[in-house]
């Protein structure tokens, strides 16, 4: 691989369809940033599904890897398959061969395998699973959205500085507005862990917001949502049945009557446009922030342009060098945190 170039490693055997769509999104992702692309899986499949596409003035590398990691495999197992895709993707970026890595496969295997073997970021305790979710004028980063069932405040403040990180290096926010995900805005409200983790990210130099509410990711103005990843998941999972309840209901009342139907014509270059801006495939691409190496998981049932969008995530994850920026932000607010946690907690 060129040295002055970005590369992105590709599991390519990950998700529900391997080989095609993995390869087809990474090199459509390939063209439209510039970077190149290490394609990790059976050779000779590889090659093959390769030959159905143009690759012209593009930088390919295969690495073999003939072994997959199934979606249903428990992490011990996946774990011990050296020559499986999933691996071999985690080992090039912390080799240093590429710059990020994605996959569609197995979430907690991808998991383990990131923490096992690229590590945490010094000062991280744990790494957290991050993803974009639309809100009015644009989107928001929630985290943890399943890495970590049970959450300390420390957690939760580190899951903040990395959001904070995130939200200014990708999403280009000046000073982003961080919440904590509460029962209610009030500072009393909530568990002693939050509460607490409120009490440290006050003193910290970050335009902490307070708490915020569930309605509040989609209709505020907040960038980023800190919350422990039992939270996280109901509230992702809630709101995409929801969304799925809402758009089944209105497809089945616009199509009820002849009447209906015509108005539906009517509407439907808006509600075209409606459908974009909340469109999953755009925000696919989980972050395994907190881990020191670029690490990116697609959705398991991906398309061709939710991949896309995925790999175009790794890439910009490695071009803004978001590890180091973790890095440096944590090392210089480590005495802030210290000196806040020791504070005796202040009294209703």
């Amino acid at each position: 691989m060129p040295s002055d170039r970005i590369a992105i490693a590709v599991d390519t055997l990950g998700g529900d369809f391997p080989l095609e769509v993995p390869i087809a999104g990474a090199l459509r992702a390939a063209r439209k940033g510039g970077f190149s692309l290490v394609l990790v899986g059976p050779q000779e499949r590889v090659e093959q599904t390769l030959a159905r596409h143009d690759v012209t003035d593009l930088t390919i590398e295969i690495v073999d890897a003939p072994d997959q990691v199934g979606m249903d495999e428990l992490p011990t197992r996946a774990i011990r398959k050296r020559n499986s895709s999933m691996r071999r993707t985690i080992d090039l970026v912390r080799e240093g061969k590429v710059d990020g890595g994605i996959s569609g496969g197995n979430t907690g295997a991808l998991m383990a395998m990131g923490t096992l073997f690229l590590r945490t970021i010094p000062g991280i305790d744990r790494p957290a699973i991050a993803s974009r979710v639309p809100r009015i004028g644009g989107s928001t980063l929630l985290l943890d959205m399943g890495a970590n069932v049970v959450c300390s405040a420390e957690n939760l403040v580190q899951f903040a500085i990395m959001g904070d990180v995130f939200a200014r290096v990708i999403n280009k926010r000046e000073n982003p507005a961080i919440g904590l995900l509460n029962i209610g805005s009030e500072e009393i409200k909530g568990t002693d862990t939050v509460k607490q983790a409120g009490e440290i990210l006050s003193k910290l130099p970050l335009n902490f917001v307070g708490n915020v509410e569930g309605n509040d990711i989609y209709l505020s103005d907040v960038d980023v949502v800190v919350t422990d990843g039992f939270t996280g998941n109901v509230a992702l999972k809630t709101s995409e049945g929801v969304a799925k309840m809402i758009t089944t209901l209105l497809k089945e009342a616009l199509l009820s009557t002849t009447r209906s139907k015509i108005g539906a014509l009517l509407v439907k270059p808006a509600l075209d446009i409606m459908k974009e801006q909340v469109n999953p495939d755009r925000y696919n691409g989980a972050l395994l922030l907190g881990l020191s190496g670029v690490l990116v998981k697609s959705h398991g049932g991906a398309g061709l342009d939710a991949f896309t969008n995925a790999t175009m995530t790794a890439f910009e994850l490695a071009k803004g060098r978001v590890v180091t920026e973790i890095e440096e932000e944590i090392s210089h607010m480590a005495g802030g945190m210290s000196a806040a946690q020791d504070e005796p907690a202040s009294e209703d």
